[in-house]
């Protein structure tokens, strides 16, 4: 199994209080912490407000972020939870990625989606079309990426985009371009498009859910010729980890203290629920008997989020130090 963590950039409200000229060595600092050890790779998120509800703490840019870590960082991935596709037109998006992948040496991560933070979408004037066509836009949308990436030119005369001799040069580093993460669980249209086109997934990763969408995502590999086994299957997952179960619930409490304030006690309290239900919420043990399971189900990526890990570092090394070994192999 191969493991990534979030750096904190603000969108869950994990950079409050800390003064914005500090931001860049926080975040910075984290992703060095990545980049020394066995972690395979960092990740942020493609928002533009804060979540659960829109505020005006930061939420840094992350397309500007991973050019930042491409330069700064010399070992580690770099990837995208996830690039919201109606965000930018996809040729540009893919002029920007293959720029990110060459400043990085070849570790640039793809990850895509179809958006849903339907405030932002509407804050910053793209509209919130109906789910189907913002999957009609992804899926047109990587066929661009990937024709560019793969021929160093792009054209479609698609229903959502129409691009016509679009030049992305030079291309990637990496032989076919960057590794499509296409995440969502949707099981009609977003699996079938990762049938299709992804190299990685990213979806439920409770062990029911990740179990069945495993399944929808096989049979539509079977219809469009895929073979399923070439594609990683990860998941993200909200982590509170201590060497004793008093220190996890003492994280949970600070969690929960600092949320309240952000959001409010009863949202707040549905947030730390959330986090006691994961399954990277626990000791060093009950973590990796739980993603042991995971790793046999055959979820081979887990991406954490550490949600104290600006103010706090310990959980990301007591998780390196007492997880990572039993698991990567």
């Amino acid at each position: 199994m191969e493991f990534g963590f979030f750096i904190p950039q603000g969108w869950r409200f994990d950079l409050v209080g800390i003064d914005p000229v500090d931001h860049w060595n926080v975040m910075n600092g984290l992703a060095q912490v990545a980049d020394a050890g066995a972690w395979d790779s960092i990740w942020v998120y493609d928002h533009f407000h804060t979540t659960p509800v829109p505020s005006k703490e930061a939420t840094h840019e992350a397309w500007t972020l991973m050019s930042a870590f491409a330069a700064s960082t010399s070992s580690v991935k770099l990837g995208q939870m996830c690039t919201c596709m109606a965000y930018r037109n996809p040729a540009y998006l893919a002029k920007v990625a293959a720029t990110v992948d060459i400043i990085s040496g070849g570790r640039a991560q793809m990850g895509i989606g179809g958006g849903w933070y339907e405030h932002e979408w509407r804050a910053y004037g793209y509209g919130f079309p109906r789910a189907g066509q913002r999957l009609g836009m992804l899926d047109e949308g990587v066929q661009i990426m990937r024709q560019a990436w793969t021929d160093g030119v792009a054209t479609l005369n698609g229903t959502h985009y129409q691009v016509d001799g679009a030049i992305v040069q030079p291309r990637p580093l990496q032989d076919g371009g960057l590794p499509l993460w296409i995440a969502g669980g949707g099981e009609k249209v977003t699996l079938k498009i990762a049938a299709r086109y992804a190299t990685h997934t990213n979806f439920d990763g409770s062990p029911d859910g990740f179990a069945h969408k495993s399944q929808v995502l096989r049979e539509h590999c079977d219809q469009v010729g895929t073979d399923f086994d070439t594609i990683v299957r990860s998941s993200n997952y909200n982590t509170a980890i201590g060497s004793s179960e008093a220190e996890v619930a003492d994280r949970l409490w600070q969690l929960e203290d600092r949320m309240t304030a952000a959001v409010g006690a009863d949202r707040a309290a549905q947030i730390v629920a959330g986090y006691r239900a994961s399954l990277t919420t626990g000791t060093p043990e009950q973590v990796v008997e739980r993603l042991s399971g995971m790793q046999e189900a055959g979820m081979t990526y887990a991406i954490l989020y550490f949600p104290e890990a600006a103010y706090d570092r310990s959980g990301i090394e007591l998780f390196e130090r007492q997880v990572l070994p039993e698991l990567i192999r």
